[in-house]
């Protein structure tokens, strides 16, 4: 089979487009025909070196859908769709023709994406899942604050944020994409500037957000703080620019704030199969739309796209769908 193929850290460049054995089925695994695989962010991540646990040499790529070809019979020619912390870093993972994915990982698609939109959901739409509602516990009439509303994972903070019942303010370094702007889903916006916390005050009232989702983290970490409504929940899943942060602790403590990280590694394809399996009702039923692919790429051009996801092109969402 074809695949990606990282032998060494490194610039994308690193990657290389390889014939590889196709993976074989066993007592335990299944065999997935991908026809779609998101490039996320950490997967160009962890070409770099960035991701401590990987092991070479390594197919890369989290996020998958496709149909099982090899397998327990109740699972054969069956649309799946999957992601998890170990594909890709531990275990090879979707930028390939082939998957080789523990049967406790499997999850059927929903009906109303096609593969390219499946395969758009896995990481996105599980952290946001992870922070907004298992952790944050987002509750209808409360005003979630979402910084990076333009990326993958703000998309998917918003759309669910609005499925708990929540107002809806969105912060990014760029104007709000017109997507978002037109939808409605969204009550305020403005940009990371060193207003935000008092423009997040002026349309709660002065409350503040309940919650403050934050995507970007790092140099955008005081600045939430700030946001935040009295008891209010601070989600954290990043740390750009810095990783180590600065801030009062007696502002925090006498606010009652509460602070979450959440990291969609520590989500095992099983344990992200689980979830996808709510996520799947939702999407089928209208009540999440699908999502939008900006860009689809060949396996031959991932190396490409790989590249352009370092340059740091935004709003970028990019899947290689198979033939």
């Amino acid at each position: 089979m074809k695949a990606l193929h990282l032998t060494a850290f490194g610039k994308p460049s690193a990657l290389a487009l390889a014939e590889l054995e196709r993976p074989r089925a066993d007592a335990g695994h299944a065999v997935v025909e991908v026809r779609a695989a998101a490039i996320n962010p950490s997967d160009v991540k962890n070409a770099a070196g960035l991701m401590c646990q990987t092991t070479l040499p390594r197919v890369p790529g989290r996020d998958f859908a496709g149909v099982v070809v090899e397998g327990p019979e109740p699972w054969l020619g069956q649309a799946v769709w999957g992601s998890g912390g170990e594909f890709g870093y531990t275990r090879d993972g979707s930028h390939a023709e082939y998957l080789r994915v523990p049967v406790a990982a499997l999850s059927r698609k929903p009906r109303s994406l096609d593969f390219a939109q499946a395969a758009s959901v896995g990481v996105a739409y599980t952290i946001a899942w992870l922070g907004l509602v298992d952790y944050a516990g987002a509750e209808v009439g409360e005003t979630v604050l979402v910084i990076g509303a333009n990326g993958s994972v703000g998309r998917s903070v918003i759309q669910l944020a609005r499925w708990r019942g929540c107002r809806i303010v969105a912060v990014d370094r760029h104007p709000l994409a017109d997507d978002l702007r037109e939808s409605g889903l969204v009550d305020a916006s403005f940009l990371p500037d060193e207003q935000m916390p008092q423009n997040v005050r002026a349309v709660t009232g002065g409350r503040g957000a309940e919650v403050v989702y934050d995507a970007v983290g790092g140099v955008m970490f005081e600045p939430a703080l700030h946001c935040l409504a009295h008891r209010g929940r601070l989600v954290e899943i990043s740390a750009t620019g810095m990783s180590r942060v600065d801030f009062d602790l007696r502002d925090f403590y006498h606010n009652e704030s509460r602070l979450f990280g959440a990291d969609s590694l520590k989500l095992d394809g099983a344990a992200t199969a689980r979830l996808l399996d709510k996520l799947a009702p939702l999407f089928d039923h209208g009540t999440l739309p699908a999502p939008v692919v900006h860009h689809q790429v060949p396996l031959q051009g991932a190396i490409e796209a790989y590249e352009a996801i370092a340059a740091g092109e935004p709003g970028r969402r990019v899947v290689l769908p198979q033939a």
